[in-house]
């Protein structure tokens, strides 16, 4: 599949690059990710750093063309989808497509990893951010909640991309909580599917938990009560 397809703006500002680097801070003993070379725009700086990098490309073309460029390095370049894979490291660095956003949200919070450094649209970080409560608080916002602190680092304008977004880009640093595992990351998604219902009966109709919950609603309920709920 095509990275456009997916949502892709390939990054060309080598300062919002660069900055993306130093902003995960890279040990040389650190085994280091990157989730979409693109056009290489930070592949060539990660590869600078000296440490083990792994990077998934799932264009072919983009694939191609990342290896011609990192010809005579040790880097590990793979033709795939990252998220269907479970590769070990300890620093993430990504500049996502669109698309994938509530994908790598799912993937990451089931991995063990240090930190991450990821440009994300900013009305999807917006999401991820939202109090209990408020309209854009989703099961995403409650798994990412959950699983990562996230820190925002600053925003990138549509001029950094090519070709240009029609909407805004953040980068934002994202450090693990709690590791969840695949059960618990797709019984919190499953109740957020009923966000607006009683949350006795959202978890009676997924057989989860008992009463005890009065009329509160299911978008009501803080991450950490989210989490005793759809642990284990």
């Amino acid at each position: 599949m095509k990275r456009h397809r997916l949502g892709q703006h390939y990054l060309v500002d080598e300062g919002v690059a660069l900055r993306m680097v130093e902003y995960a801070g890279i040990n040389r003993n650190e085994r280091v990710l990157e989730i979409g070379t693109g056009r290489g725009a930070v592949t060539r700086l990660l590869v600078r750093k000296g440490a083990p990098l792994l990077a998934y490309e799932i264009d072919s073309e983009n694939f191609k063309e990342t290896v011609k460029m990192l010809d005579g390095t040790e880097a590990d370049v793979r033709l795939g989808d990252a998220f269907a894979e479970r590769p070990t490291f300890d620093v993430l660095v990504a500049s996502l497509p669109y698309a994938e956003s509530s994908t790598f949200v799912r993937w990451l919070c089931t991995m063990k990893f240090d930190r991450a450094v990821v440009m994300l649209q900013r009305d999807f970080v917006k999401k991820l951010t939202a109090p209990p409560g408020s309209r854009d608080y989703r099961g995403v916002s409650a798994l990412a909640q959950i699983a990562f602190g996230i820190r925002v680092l600053e925003r990138v304008g549509s001029e950094a991309f090519s070709p240009r977004p029609r909407v805004g880009s953040v980068v934002i640093a994202i450090v693990p909580r709690h590791r969840l595992s695949e059960r618990e990351a797709s019984r919190i998604i499953s109740l957020f599917t009923l966000r607006r219902r009683q949350v006795d009966s959202a978890l009676a109709e997924l057989g989860m938990g008992g009463p005890g919950h009065g009329q509160r609603r299911v978008f009501s309920l803080g991450p950490e009560e989210v989490f005793e709920l759809c642990r284990g």
